[in-house]
């Protein structure tokens, strides 16, 4: 699988995952569940994008030193 791939496929995994948390929070409205937002969803979410950020990036970065150093 290739870099790019699994951005893609991670991007895709956090929308998915996204949506259900949405229905939950529709759901679930009381202290435990804002808790949990505060001290695990939201630290997943900015950890997963900053993850796929991270790797578009460095896509970018290995497509340059392909063209540039190979064959």
């Amino acid at each position: 699988m290739s870099l790019n791939a699994a951005s893609v496929e991670l991007s895709n995994a956090l929308k998915k995952v996204r949506l259900r948390w949405e229905d939950a929070e529709r759901h679930w409205q009381d202290a435990v569940r804002a808790e949990f937002e505060t001290r695990f969803w939201t630290p997943l979410v900015l950890q997963t994008e900053g993850t796929v950020q991270a790797m578009d990036q460095l896509t970018t970065i290995l497509l340059t030193v392909r063209r540039d150093c190979g064959p």
